[in-house]
């Protein structure tokens, strides 16, 4: 097998990982914005929703899983895109918009890669999951405050607005990510291409949506 040949091998192998990571990813979102609603019903139906979750002995087998998923989709991530540095060392003096070549969100991949969706990760991880240790009785069990934790965090308009900020960068992310996944697995055709796009589209306007309703919901209640 040739030089040329390997390579061309490693990197769609490269780009079919980064795809099967990135759909997991894309399910974890939606399952973990449907768990979230909860927070709309009331402190108790959260309360005891985080605690049946977190108390399950699974739960860390899930998670390190779900940091396997992350680690290995930002480490083929990172070797696709110093791929195609090295296939296209000098950039073109003229970028020509077809509607078929690279868009912004196609074009900012890597950054709303690190930069967001590090944003998100920091902020979820520090000030919601190992954020203040608060407890509560729901149901006759006592449980963590995860209503009160989250309610307090979002009561300050900084800590909504980087939220937002992590979740519109996400959103851009994904939906250039989600329907480059179709095409990596050979599912590129004129006919399902379009409609793909627009399901992207609608993907991460929902996430969006979705998520930043979270905070802007939690801060609204508090400034009543």
């Amino acid at each position: 097998m040739s030089a040329n040949r390997v390579r061309l091998t490693s990197s769609i192998m490269n780009k079919v990982f980064m795809a099967i990571t990135g759909a997991m990813l894309c399910g974890f979102l939606l399952t973990h914005m449907a768990g979230n609603v909860m927070l709309y019903i009331g402190p108790d139906i959260f309360n005891m929703y985080a605690h049946k979750l977190t108390s399950n002995p699974l739960i860390y087998i899930a998670e390190a899983v779900l940091a396997a998923i992350f680690i290995a989709h930002a480490f083929f991530a990172i070797r696709v895109t110093i791929q195609n540095m090295q296939a296209r060392p000098v950039n073109y003096y003229v970028k020509n918009t077809t509607g078929n070549g690279a868009t912004f969100a196609s074009s900012t991949m890597p950054w709303t890669g690190i930069l967001f969706v590090g944003l998100f990760l920091i902020i979820h991880l520090i000030n919601l999951k190992f954020g203040p240790h608060y407890t509560t009785s729901a149901n006759g069990e006592e449980v963590r405050d995860l209503y009160k934790l989250v309610m307090e965090f979002f009561s300050k308009p900084v800590s909504v607005a980087l939220y937002c900020l992590a979740m519109v960068g996400l959103a851009l992310h994904v939906s250039h990510g989600f329907w480059s996944m179709f095409q990596t697995f050979g599912i590129d055709h004129p006919r399902y291409t379009p409609v793909i796009k627009i399901v992207a589209k609608l993907y991460a306007i929902l996430i969006v949506v979705g998520y930043c309703s979270f905070p802007i919901w939690a801060y609204l209640q508090g400034s009543r």
